[in-house]
């Protein structure tokens, strides 16, 4: 190994999927602008900082004061996940290191979106104590939730300071306050651990999934969700791109090109459904079939007027239905299943802007752009470079 070749420490938990995403985007930095030499953490959140008298460079998830400490300590161009409050009051110098986090906020919104679309009235939220994100998501999920008109449950997490205190215990604690929840109900948890953790409480309390508790986690670890019971919904974020700019940040870093103090967000991309919340709570059998025909005629253009003719019902009375049960318009709903698909064929495909437009029923390229501009704050292929490596 040649002497020039960086040496970076990656203090990222490989026990989870949003983790060895992020390790998989640097991997692929690391070949195409490398070569770099790495050391890496334990599997899980625990943590241990190598000596790095020859290091360059950090990448590091910072869970404790003394990590935090020892990574300032090193002077080392040095990039931190998702850092806690805490952590940043007790050391304010590593504020001006820069920061990589996931968009919790736009993930719980994703999911509160996805019960409402399902016409569910009840809604709960499931954390993880000193966890920032999984206070950040429930924040985001249960103003989602209120903003709809609707009163979130949220499960009191139990005092864990007893040392014996495990999952064995706290199931039964959680499998009580399932039994407790009015149904059916839609239930976040805020990683894919948690909404497993749920799944094996509604199993306890003899309630089913997704029929009475459905069930969504964030993370979209494709394994461990499909290893449930039944396989999880989730959240996939876009992290192994999230870790490729990561690994670039650090290499300018590492290079002196960057000074100033940086901030990086890991987006959502979109809800991987499975069979914990395949199911629909709307009442109104008009409204299952406006959807049904709002899917189906998507790349076409059509009025109000004909989907309440579709249904054999009067617009406005359509109107007033589709309102009460899901909380929007019609012409909305047209616009953000519209708009779903065209971003994930731009995710997805390598067609042209024109094609994908048509395909979504716009009418052209322009009014595409207008739209997505107005609704995401950038352009379609701005939109597309962001998830490309």
């Amino acid at each position: 190994m040649s002497a020039s070749c960086p040496r970076v420490a990656l203090l990222i938990e490989t026990s989870r999927e949003y983790g060895r995403a992020l390790l998989r985007g640097v991997m692929r930095y690391a070949r195409l602008h490398g070569p770099w030499s790495f050391y890496l953490t334990p599997g899980d959140f625990r943590q241990a900082l190598p000596e790095m008298t020859h290091g360059s460079g950090i990448i590091a998830r910072v869970e404790t004061i003394e990590v935090a400490e020892a990574i300032l300590a090193t002077g080392l161009p040095a990039v931190i996940l998702d850092p806690d409050p805490m952590v940043l009051d007790r050391v304010p110098k590593l504020r001006k290191l820069s920061v990589v986090s996931s968009d919790s906020e736009g993930a719980a919104r994703m999911c509160a979106e996805h019960f409402l679309e399902r016409g569910f009235q009840n809604f709960a939220f499931v954390g993880l104590r000193d966890r920032v994100w999984s206070e950040r998501r429930r924040d985001a999920f249960c103003g989602a939730i209120s903003d709809a008109g609707f009163q979130p449950h949220v499960y009191p997490l139990p005092d864990d300071n007893d040392a014996d205190f495990g999952w064995e215990r706290e199931q039964l604690l959680l499998a009580r306050w399932i039994e407790g929840l009015p149904t059916p109900v839609g239930v976040m948890a805020c990683n894919d651990d948690r909404g497993r953790n749920v799944l094996e409480a509604c199993r306890l309390a003899g309630v089913h999934v997704p029929e009475e508790v459905a069930v969504i986690g964030v993370d979209n670890d494709e394994l461990f969700c499909e290893l449930s019971d039944p396989p999880l919904s989730s959240v996939a974020l876009n992290a192994e791109h999230g870790g490729y700019r990561t690994a670039h940040l650090l290499d300018q870093l590492m290079k002196g090109g960057m000074r100033s103090l940086q901030r990086l967000i890991v987006e959502p991309v979109e809800i991987v459904t499975r069979r914990s919340t395949d199911v629909r709570m709307i009442e109104a059998r008009e409204v299952g079939l406006v959807l049904s025909f709002i899917h189906r005629n998507r790349s076409r253009s059509f009025t109000v007027s004909e989907v309440a003719d579709s249904v054999g019902i009067s617009r406005r009375n359509l109107e007033v239905k589709f309102r009460r049960a899901t909380g929007k318009t019609i012409l909305a709903e047209v616009q953000r299943i519209r708009l779903n698909h065209a971003q994930r064929m731009l995710r997805e495909t390598d067609l042209p802007i024109p094609q994908i437009a048509e395909a979504s029923g716009y009418n052209s390229s322009s009014y595409l752009t207008q739209v997505f501009r107005k609704e995401t704050g950038v352009t379609p292929a701005k939109y597309r470079a962001k998830f490309r490596v």
